[in-house]
């Protein structure tokens, strides 16, 4: 059977491929500052589209590079707003795509380079008709039976994608489902891609618990993959999703959804109000000094364990290399970071997300992030985008809760 052959070929790539790289789970960890990301209600957002997604996830397996990606909708958004292990879930990501409509619309009124839905279930898809070496994934959640059968579904065609496993862990707690067993049989199926699905909180807190013993080197947590390649749920047509309206299809599928997309609707209308708007008015009255842009300074000095970056002036797109380096220096070894922002006058979107994946940083190395002395206008501006967590500061405990709420 073709599958079969195409499954030993890849197992036997993978053997040869795990002599030369192997993930190491006490390997250093590192940030990707030069990443070109955006803050949306609070969140980092690459700017990628999904034939470069694509690459990146195939890209990443091939070499057996770590790259946890979270695709956040409108509901992990509003989930967010909470503060917490979920957002910063996302903030510490390798990758964070915009996986909902209402996200690109946002992006497009504050004038942001995001302007494709990139979906989870379609960058599944993606990568299943993608020709080139064929991935190994493995299928963590689901309801009972239902992973079984999506691998089997899977296997019976030809594809860029085999299941090597997969494993319904019932209705249990992180740590159950975080079994020596559990783990081991994972790694031993030697996947490329896990793909979990045990609810968006669930399976973002069970990702984090168990990346340093995974050697899965791509890990996302895709919860209606599961159900669409089964076939126990039908996804909407592709049109349907382009305008916005596959909530209404996947309450017409899952009627039990209506209470959520209900209770998202009605923060998104929130938000909007309070925080999107004002943002967008904000931004077109913003007038821009050049001379501030211009003459943007950022400095670095160490003394023991602490670092304090210093900046000044403004901070947008265009200028943000000088940032991108000092916090890629500042990261290279595990410092308590401060930073001082007496002297910035402004900054936009894109240096927010890139504020945030510095604390995502040090909360994963557990060092201390803190974001001083803000000027107040730029204080507002960290407020309209529900970034203004970053301004919190001190030692990152594992469960530690920094609440934004809607207000």
């Amino acid at each position: 059977m073709q599958t079969n052959r195409l499954r030993r070929q890849a197992e036997a790539e993978l053997d040869t491929d795990i002599e030369n790289v192997a993930i190491s789970t006490s390997s250093k960890i590192s940030t990707d500052f030069q990443r070109p990301v955006y803050c949306i209600l609070g969140l980092p957002f690459d700017a990628i589209s999904m034939e470069q997604a694509t690459v990146k996830i195939t890209d990443a397996a091939r070499s057996h590079q770590r790259c946890f990606f979270s695709t956040p909708n409108l509901n992990f958004a509003v989930a967010s707003l909470d503060g917490g292990a979920f957002r910063d879930s996302v903030i510490r990501s390798d990758l964070s795509v915009a996986d909902g409509m209402p996200l690109v619309w946002i992006a497009k009124l504050l004038g942001l380079p995001i302007s494709e839905r990139v979906a989870g279930s379609t960058l599944f898809e993606a990568l299943r008709h993608r020709p080139g070496k064929v991935l190994l994934v493995y299928f963590f959640g689901g309801p009972d039976g239902v992973a079984e059968i999506a691998a089997n579904k899977l296997n019976a065609t030809a594809s860029g994608l085999v299941c090597v496993g997969c494993k319904s862990p019932g209705f249990a707690s992180v740590e159950e489902m975080s079994s020596d067993a559990v783990i081991d049989d994972i790694n031993g199926s030697k996947a490329d891609f896990l793909v979990v699905a045990l609810g968006a909180k669930k399976g973002q807190a069970w990702i984090e618990h168990n990346l340093p013993r995974l050697q899965v080197p791509v890990v996302s947590h895709l919860g209606a993959v599961v159900n669409f390649v089964a076939g126990t749920v039908k996804r909407a047509p592709a049109w349907v999703g382009r305008l916005g309206g596959e909530w209404l299809w996947r309450i017409k599928e899952e009627p039990a959804l209506w209470k959520r997309y209900f209770n998202d609707g009605i923060n998104f209308l929130k938000l909007m109000t309070l925080h999107v708007i004002p943002c967008a008015v904000a931004m077109r009255l913003h007038k821009r000094d050049g001379n501030a842009v211009k003459t943007a300074r950022v400095s670095l000095a160490v003394e023991g364990n602490n670092c304090t970056i210093t900046a000044s002036g403004a901070w947008e797109d265009g200028n943000l290399e000088a940032l991108r380096e000092v916090f890629a220096s500042a990261t290279a070894r595990p410092f308590h970071i401060r930073l001082d922002f007496t002297d910035v006058t402004y900054i936009d979107s894109a240096c927010m997300a890139l504020l945030m994946l510095l604390f995502g940083h040090q909360s994963k190395i557990g060092c201390e992030f803190s974001l001083c002395n803000v000027q107040p206008a730029v204080q507002r501006l960290l407020h309209l985008f529900c970034a203004d967590y970053l301004i919190t500061s001190g030692r990152f405990e594992p469960n530690k809760s920094v609440k934004m709420a809607v207000r």
